[in-house]
């Protein structure tokens, strides 16, 4: 471990990506810090001088490869200046990317000159969130069972990045030329060690890794420690999902690098909670009809019309109406959308498309306009706990709030703490908030965000 006690940096493609790998940092009892920009190095050792971890949430995910090009060598540059061993870059639990859109490959290519780095490892995997990687081929659990990536209800269905190949070096060789190896399950339960001597004679530019369970995340975790972090002059660069700080936590756990027994305060319930959700996932479907049914209002924004540019009728009377029910003492869940066979979807699309200045990117701009509703929320009632649900939601809902770094303050679900955000502004510094996946949650993830919770799991 370097002077400043920094043992990883990470850069996460999306806010709640982000949140996740600070989850699984803060359950191991890593102080993590997550910016929302990349941190000057005075910067983090003034203010958040006890953080073992440093963390930028960035959007990546939703870049074009040319936006990526633009975007992302600087944020490495500036990671690669940080005194860590190595830097992750954090994708989905999914992999759900694409040459078009949030290509990983793209960002293993941009991160090759900040890195000199001549072998990248992927660590995919993240048992503790249904997420398994065996032979290559990704698996992913929900509600129902545990599926083939491209036959998963969700992510073979995804809008923008639908994932119609389980074999990842298939799926990443269409986002790059580099070559690829596979250190398998088999060859993690033989002889780690020699597995990975044995797939790098070759020389490959990216070397992924299975992982079915613990046993094997740990293994996993020694190995990308001692045979890149350890064995690199310069900062090593690694690429997965928060499977990979949870395979770090287990080795650093096992050789006394690191640990501590996590520390976290009850969390306490909050008189009223405000949820407002982008997301069209069937978890989080289940988790608004959940909040509902225990005494929650449930406001519908009406996407439709809110991508009409030339009128802000619609985000007025959300506002009036969740004004409204917070002030009677009630929790509001303020959402667009009820699960993925929702209509609303449809008509919100065939809405844009009619309009002659409709936004260009509907997404984006519906994102903003929840960013700005909450804003105004917020200033009109202040709340001391808030829910954003939804992972491109919360990454153009935060901005509006003046966040500049979060800590984690309570891991209510794996993958989705509790928040606390550090504000430029001082009404919102010091807010609690959840910055929700929509994939990521119990059922009742939104009520005992409200009631609070004593246990963590």
């Amino acid at each position: 471990m370097n002077d400043h006690g920094h043992l990883l940096a990470f850069y996460g493609d999306d806010i709640t990506g982000s949140t996740d790998a600070m989850d699984a940092l803060s359950r191991a009892g890593i102080e993590t810090v997550l910016f929302l920009d990349p941190p000057e190095r005075s910067m983090v050792k003034r203010e958040f001088g006890d953080a073992q971890a440093v963390g930028v949430a960035g959007t990546s995910r939703s870049m074009t490869p040319a936006e990526m090009d633009e975007a992302l060598p600087s944020v490495f540059e500036q990671l690669a200046k940080l005194p860590v061993p190595i830097v992750h870059y954090k994708v989905c639990s999914t992999f759900d990317s694409a040459p078009e859109i949030g290509s990983i490959g793209r960002a293993i290519d941009a991160a090759a000159d900040a890195f000199e780095t001549e072998s990248v490892p992927v660590v995919p995997a993240a048992p503790a969130l249904g997420r398994y990687v065996v032979f290559g081929n990704m698996f992913a659990a929900d509600e129902d069972g545990v599926y083939r990536l491209d036959r998963h209800p969700t992510m073979s269905e995804h809008p923008v990045t639908p994932m119609d190949e389980s074999d990842l070096c298939r799926h990443l060789a269409e986002q790059t030329d580099r070559s690829m190896g596979l250190v398998d399950v088999l060859g993690l339960q033989a002889d780690p060690e020699a597995s990975l001597a044995d797939v790098r004679e070759d020389d490959p530019s990216i070397v992924f890794f299975d992982t079915l369970n613990e046993d094997q995340q740990a293994t996993v975790g020694r190995l990308v420690w001692e045979e890149y972090a350890e064995a690199t002059e310069s900062t090593a660069f690694a690429v997965g999902s928060s499977g990979f700080e949870y395979a770090m936590t287990e080795y650093w756990a096992t050789a006394g690098i690191a640990d501590e027994t996590p520390a976290f305060e009850t969390l306490d319930p909050v008189d009223r909670l405000l949820v407002v959700s982008g997301s069209a996932s069937p978890v989080t479907k289940t988790q608004i009809e959940t909040a509902l049914a225990a005494g929650f209002t449930g406001v519908r924004i009406d996407t439709a019309a809110v991508v009409d540019p030339a009128t802000d009728d619609e985000r007025e009377r959300v506002r009036d109406e969740v004004l409204s029910a917070l002030r009677s003492g009630d929790s509001v869940v303020a959402y667009t959308a009820l699960g993925p066979g929702d209509d609303a979807v449809a008509e919100t699309k065939a809405r844009a498309d009619e309009l002659t200045d409709a936004p260009q990117d509907v997404g984006r701009y519906i994102g903003r306009q929840q960013g700005e509703l909450l804003r105004e929320l917020l200033e009109a009632e202040p709340l001391d706990r808030v829910c954003v649900a939804g992972g491109d939601t919360c990454g153009y809902v935060t901005p509006h709030l003046d966040v500049y770094a979060l800590r984690s303050r309570f891991p209510l679900a794996p993958g989705s703490p509790i928040c606390t955000a550090h504000a430029t502004t001082e009404r919102f510094d010091g807010l609690e908030i959840a910055l929700k996946s929509g994939q990521l949650g119990g059922p009742n993830f939104f009520v005992r965000s409200r009631d609070g919770a004593s246990e963590w799991v």
